[in-house]
């Protein structure tokens, strides 16, 4: 018998299988992440629980560098309000320490700081009388409910915690904009 005409072993076509975005997340920020030394999204989606919320206000981590083979003593460039860039010089030990801990490891060795004008342009805020009415509109039982459900498969809880205040902030947005 020719190659050819050998048979090939039958392979099923892949076929499309909708996933809860959770899942996808890490993969899809990986590698945008990566590039700037961030391993894990985390100390971003974090950073107001590592530094307070009070700095997580006026800074933003940028990107964290290692020299060649190395993930410990890098450095982590923040962002930073003019007003701010000051204090946060004067924290660096702390804040070091702080971000040690959260990473349980030695991965802050020191900070480096980019004084902006202002953290408006990074974070488009919504007007804050706008902001007030979202957050005074309350979503009933069945709603959080259908959100949870929803999130139920989500197994890190870190993630489906921030998921679940996604979801209620979505869903309180749609509700004002409806009722307006």
């Amino acid at each position: 018998m020719s190659e050819s005409n050998k048979k090939r072993p039958y392979k099923p076509k892949r076929k499309a299988i909708t996933r809860p975005v959770g899942e996808m997340i890490p993969g899809l920020t990986k590698r945008a992440l990566g590039k700037y030394g961030f391993g894990q999204v985390s100390l971003i989606t974090d950073w107001h629980r590592v530094v307070g919320e009070r700095l997580a206000q006026f800074s933003q981590p940028l990107k964290l560098q290692f020299q060649r083979g190395q993930r410990m003593g890098g450095v982590l460039h923040i962002r930073v309000t003019g007003a701010m860039a000051l204090e946060l010089q004067h924290m660096e030990p702390l804040l070091i320490d702080r971000i040690n801990t959260y990473f349980g490891y030695g991965a802050v060795a020191s900070i480096r700081l980019k004084q902006v004008g202002s953290l408006q342009a990074i974070r488009k805020k919504a007007p804050d009388t706008a902001r007030k009415r979202e957050k005074s509109l309350k979503l009933d039982d069945d709603q959080k409910k259908a959100i949870e459900d929803q999130l139920s498969h989500v197994e890190n809880p870190e993630m489906r915690e921030l998921l679940q205040r996604l979801g209620e902030s979505v869903a309180r947005r749609n509700l004002a904009t409806k009722s307006s």
